[in-house]
Parts: structure tokens; sequence; C-alpha cells
């Protein structure tokens, strides 16, 4: 089992910056990527960026060249650092964790926090 829990949401203007952490506990040698999601009021949830724990990292198209998902080996924690935000960035981010134990992959989340952007 893996636990998550985000924390560094809140309320910022537009153009400013987050940043977010995940901090994972509980089967972490298990984990082999992370990554973060959000759901806007009425809107499906959607992948922002994923870290694969070899080094490589991905981003949804409306925040390449804003956010930078990083990893603190030393935390167990994975960072959203969103800059440049824009009122369409609002939504509550959900953290991720991928593990594959005894082959069998799994997904976990964690409880949400929000972001709001002013216009």
């Amino acid at each position: 089992q893996v636990q998550l829990v985000e924390s560094g949401g809140g309320l910022v203007q537009a153009g400013g910056s987050l940043r977010l952490s995940c901090a994972a506990s509980g089967s972490i040698f298990s984990i082999n990527a992370m990554g973060w999601y959000r759901q806007a009021p009425g809107k499906q949830r959607e992948l922002v960026a994923t870290i694969i724990f070899g080094g490589s990292t991905a981003y949804a198209d409306s925040v390449k060249g804003r956010f930078t998902i990083s990893r603190d080996r030393a935390k167990n924690t994975v960072n959203l650092q969103m800059n440049s935000l824009k009122p369409e960035d609002t939504a509550v981010y959900y953290c991720n964790a991928h593990t594959i134990l005894q082959l069998r992959p799994r997904d976990y989340w964690g409880q949400g926090t929000q972001v709001t952007v002013s216009s």
C-alpha cells in the first residue's frame, strides 16, 4: 500500500507561481512512476505531468514550458513547480503513484489540493 499526501495548493494571481508537493509513504520501494492530475469543476480528471523514476518526464501540452515535475528522493516526494499560472489551471490537483509489486501494476491517489488562479 502507498499513501500520498498533497500540499502547496492555494490562491494565486494569474501569472504567479505555486509549488505542489506530494509525500509518499508506505510501500514506496514499489513505486516506479508518479504524476500529477487535475480536475476542474464539471470536467474530467486529466493528466498534467508524470515522472518515471528512471528519470524521464512528460507533460500535458497545456502546461509544457510552465510546469516542471521533479522528484526528491531523500524526502520521498514529488513536486510540481507551476509558473505563469492561468485561470484555466484552476482545479483540484491530485498526486498519483504507480506501483509494480509482484508483477501487478497498481495506482494510488492522494486526497487532492485546491489550486485557484484568479483572473
